[in-house]
């Protein structure tokens, strides 16, 4: 998956919420993009890490500010973890863009709190979503089946490789459950 900045590119293994709710949030998309920005500066530099490759994806165009899924990904890169933070809980673009600015900020005390360690488990936790461009050149090859695969042998082949590829494997890593999660999202989604 190569996430885009619009239309909205949803990481694939997170689930949508089916009825956005009414927030309490009072802010304008220009107040929540800068809150947003703000957070992202304010963790590199509390961290001491950079946060690079920031991209905002979402269904906003220049002449629909609302539109009817205002879901919100956030993609970055931050201490070589490629992470996302999706939102979709609200039915307003800069509702879910202050959620984002609200988890970035726990993301912040975390950090003063419990430290550097804490705060890396927690991004691996969002790195195990599909990352912005997950290299995923042959899906086929990733899980190890034949092109024209049914569904039940790639959920199997899925199955059998992601025991070792799971990060709580000696093993495995985030990487490669997450290349895994994108090649059988891909597949799937071919097979629709």
């Amino acid at each position: 998956m190569t996430a885009q900045a619009f239309p909205l590119t949803w990481p694939d293994s997170w689930p949508r919420t089916t009825s956005p709710a009414k927030s309490q949030f009072k802010t304008s998309l220009t107040a929540a993009i800068d809150n947003v920005q703000g957070s992202l500066k304010r963790f590199s530099a509390d961290s001491g890490k950079k946060v690079e490759n920031v991209l905002v994806s979402s269904n906003v165009s220049l002449m629909e500010r609302n539109p009817k899924d205002a879901g919100v990904a956030v993609y970055f890169t931050w201490d070589g973890i490629s992470t996302c933070i999706a939102v979709d809980r609200y039915q307003r673009i800069e509702e879910n863009l202050q959620a984002i600015h609200h988890v970035i900020e726990a993301e912040r005390t975390k950090l003063r709190h419990g430290g550097l360690n804490l705060v890396r488990a927690a991004f691996r936790g969002y790195a195990a979503l599909p990352p912005p461009n997950s290299g995923l050149s042959n899906p086929w090859e990733v899980l190890g089946v034949k092109e024209g695969a049914t569904t039940s042998e790639i959920e199997a082949a899925f199955r059998e490789k992601a025991k070792k590829a799971h990060p709580d494997h000696q093993s495995g890593s985030n990487e490669q459950m997450a290349k895994l999660n994108a090649a059988r999202a891909e597949l799937l989604r071919r097979k629709a």
